[in-house]
Order: C-alpha cells, then sequence, then structure tokens
C-alpha cells in the first residue's frame, strides 16, 4: 500500500459517467486506505478552505482596533456630561429650589496642605499613575495583536480537531462497508466543514468586531 502525496486529485468523471456495471477502482482512480493518510488529507483541504475567512476576520479586527473609525473615537472622547438644568420628571419631589448667586457663601482660597508622610505621597502618586494610559496606542495595539493571534490559534485548532473527528469518521465508515475512498471525499468532507463553520462565522463574530 504507497503512500499518496496531496492531493491527488483527478477527473472525477470517470466515477460517475456512465455509473452502471463499472468497477470499484477505476484505471486513472486515486484511493486512500489508511486512517492517518485520509485525516492528513482532509486536514490540508480544511486548512485550504478554512483558515482563509478567519485569517480575513482576524486582519479586520485588527484594523479596526488599530484605527478606530471617526466615530468611536469622538465618542470615547467626549463623553456626555450630567445636566440638571430641567426638573425631575416625577411631580413627587415638587419644583428645584432657586439659588441665586448672592446666596452662596464665598469662601477664602487657602493653600493645600502638604502631606508630611512620605510613604502616604508614594502611595497616592501610583495610585494616580495607575489611573493614566502612558501609551494608550501601544496598548491598543498590543490588545489588537492578542485578537489576530486568538483568530488565528481557533482557526487552526478548530480546522485540526474538526479534521482529526471527520477524518477518522469517513476512515472507519469506508473501512466497515470496504469501500474505496477517492481522493476526493476528503476534499468534499473540508469544504463541507468549512460551510459549517461559517455559519458560526457568519454574522455573530462579525457583529462582534
Amino acid at each position: 500500500m504507497s503512500t499518496q502525496s496531496w492531493p491527488s486529485l483527478y477527473n472525477w468523471i470517470i466515477e460517475l459517467f456512465p455509473i452502471q456495471n463499472r468497477a470499484p477502482v477505476q484505471p486513472g482512480g486515486i484511493y486512500l486506505y489508511d486512517h492517518n493518510e485520509i485525516f492528513r488529507f482532509t486536514l490540508y483541504w480544511t486548512l485550504v478552505f478554512y483558515t482563509p475567512p478567519y485569517i480575513l476576520c482576524a486582519s479586520y479586527a485588527f484594523l479596526n482596533l488599530t484605527f478606530p473609525p471617526q466615530r468611536a473615537r469622538n465618542r470615547l472622547r467626549t463623553r456626555p456630561r450630567p445636566s440638571f438644568a430641567s426638573h425631575f420628571p416625577s411631580s413627587y419631589f415638587g419644583p428645584p429650589p432657586t439659588v441665586t448667586g448672592n446666596e452662596i457663601p464665598l469662601v477664602e482660597a487657602a493653600p493645600k496642605q502638604v502631606l508630611g508622610n512620605t510613604h502616604a505621597q508614594l502611595a497616592l502618586a501610583h495610585r494616580y499613575r495607575a489611573l493614566l494610559k502612558p501609551n494608550e496606542r501601544r496598548s491598543r495595539l498590543a490588545f489588537a495583536l492578542l485578537v489576530f493571534l486568538g483568530f488565528t490559534t481557533f482557526s487552526v485548532a478548530g480546522a485540526v480537531i474538526g479534521s482529526a473527528i471527520i477524518g477518522y469518521i469517513l476512515a472507519g465508515l469506508f473501512q466497515a462497508g470496504k469501500y474505496n475512498m477517492s481522493t476526493w471525499i476528503p476534499f468534499l468532507a473540508g469544504l463541507l466543514q468549512t460551510l459549517v463553520g461559517l455559519l458560526e462565522l457568519w454574522p455573530s463574530v462579525i457583529d462582534i468586531i
């Protein structure tokens, strides 16, 4: 039993036309019998069909996070401030009291007291430093890279796991029925697995991005 090289595709017409009174093995056809070889062919075809859509979505997410749209930037920078000029909608509280400028007491400004404890000053400085973002551009780029690597890793892992399940199940079924597996069967299995994966990719993942 010789090992076939991928993809080893041939003219599939010889398997179907005419379909009556034909031998199970056709001259010029290439067939697979080993379980690991069937898994390998299924994996290769799944990677060919399965990975590019996820890489495309990963690139789209990477560019969207690295260079956000102008509307998103303005929405993040300008936050709406609460306004208390209008009355409460419920009449339970009644109208708010009116306060004029003459009724507000003016207090003389006093200099801020400097903390004498050095440890308290350092703790306060570290607290305010943690709230700041010293390099927002680099953190956004790092987050975008993590998203890109996450998409790539999950696409390859999904292709490997799905190919192992489908490939070995097909190998067991063909061996139990004593059929000859054409090299077109892993091609169709990889294409079918990709189409099922695209149902999960769209529209949920695109909406999240």
